[in-house]
């Protein structure tokens, strides 16, 4: 009955734990979720305004299948003021959360007997969306040695003449990596006289620690002809549940096919939605962003040492996004049974490494209360001490 593509997707991991843990807590259980990938703030009320005027105005027709052109511009604005980048309104389109973008993205470019690189670990939908397409995953692992970044002399190995796509995330998520200026110049010299497609998830880029965020466009020009770059508001502007993503190509053919594709499939996204993004995008909304990212970084710091103090595990302190990829291989190498006996045993709720590519880890979202943070560790730290006993 069903096809096999469709039969090539498994469930977001990342989902069905954060699912599991709501299920649990439901059921009366004392159960601490550091498995969502989302903000816990609310969205920021200048969003919540605009949403409203929107509503009440009438704003509830259908758009443009690309976005409003007063979105596009403002998207173009943001891109040229906060990243050095040049887009027209035609090279950019607005979709149902950069998922949707990449889902849009991947549909257009890759076929069978293509292969994409994607760097492990690696956001859980990569490599589902690509085999969905019917294309083959190239992983290039990295670990705490490298900082989760990939290095030009593994880009260069993973190159073969099959090669469509690589996939760079920065800041990452699973692991908070962010490559800089000079590291992605270095990538670049490796493409250059290829015709690989740049996937550039840029979701987290304001959610930076240490150091500055370089959109991968925006290093050579070779750099910014093949880069998409995509991007959103979902977690800078803790605007999840908006659906709110969006993709910039030098390409505008590129585009086209994926406007094509998007109105025979959901065509243009939330007309409310369009609107609430603006203060998002041309700088009203900064404060509570900044708000956000100061909260964060004091989280961050805090569990780094909590988890360093713990015999037994370690991390790397992340430059951005709102994860923690913890290293559990000196207490075990099953990272599903780790997760799944601390949720059943000390109601803690983490996402496994095997999940994102990478066995030996488990992912720890910070994006909860301080409180929540140093219970929830005290019970990891808790538990590990009860195997290594």
């Amino acid at each position: 009955m069903l096809t096999d593509r469709i039969n090539t997707l498994s469930e977001s991991i990342t989902m069905a734990i954060t699912a599991l843990a709501q299920e649990l807590k439901a059921q009366g259980k004392d159960i601490i979720s550091f498995s969502a990938g989302e903000p816990d703030f609310d969205t920021p009320q200048v969003i919540k305004d605009a949403a409203i005027e929107a509503i009440n105005s009438g704003f509830t027709k259908y758009t443009a299948v690309d976005g409003i052109p007063a979105l596009r511009e403002a998207i173009a604005a943001k891109l040229k003021r906060e990243n050095n980048l040049e887009y027209a309104p035609n090279q950019i389109i607005v979709n149902n959360g950069a998922k949707h973008s990449l889902f849009n993205l991947f549909a257009a470019t890759i076929q069978k007997g293509d292969e994409v690189i994607i760097p492990a670990p690696y956001w859980v939908t990569y490599p589902e969306l690509v085999l969905y397409c019917g294309g083959s995953v190239v992983e290039i692992q990295t670990s705490d040695a490298t900082k989760f970044k990939i290095t030009p002399e593994q880009l260069k190995a993973a190159l073969t003449p099959k090669t469509k796509m690589l996939v760079l995330t920065s800041p990452s998520n699973p692991t908070g990596a962010v490559y800089t200026h000079d590291e992605l110049v270095a990538l670049g010299e490796v493409l250059k006289g290829t015709n690989v497609i740049v996937a550039s998830d840029e979701m987290y880029e304001k959610l930076i620690y240490d150091g500055e965020f370089t959109s991968a466009a925006a290093v050579s020009q070779d750099m910014y002809e093949r880069t998409v770059t995509i991007n959103g508001l979902s977690k800078s502007v803790a605007m999840t549940g908006w659906r709110f993503g969006y993709m910039a190509a030098h390409n505008t053919e590129l585009i086209k096919a994926t406007k094509k594709l998007q109105s025979q499939s959901t065509s243009n996204i939330n007309s409310i939605t369009q609107k609430a993004a603006l203060p998002g995008l041309d700088g009203r909304a900064d404060a509570d962003i900044e708000m956000m990212r100061q909260a964060f970084k004091a989280r961050r710091d805090e569990a780094v040492d909590l988890f360093n103090a713990i015999d037994g595990l370690s991390v790397v302190k992340p430059d951005g996004a709102f994860y923690l990829f913890v290293n559990i291989q000196e207490v075990s190498n099953d990272s599903m049974e780790f997760c799944k006996q601390l949720l059943e045993k000390k109601g803690v709720a983490l996402v496994p490494g095997v999940g994102f590519g990478s066995e030996g880890y488990f992912r720890f979202s910070f994006a909860t209360d301080i409180e929540s943070i140093r219970k929830g560790i005290k019970r990891i730290e808790e538990f590990v001490q009860e195997i290594k006993a």
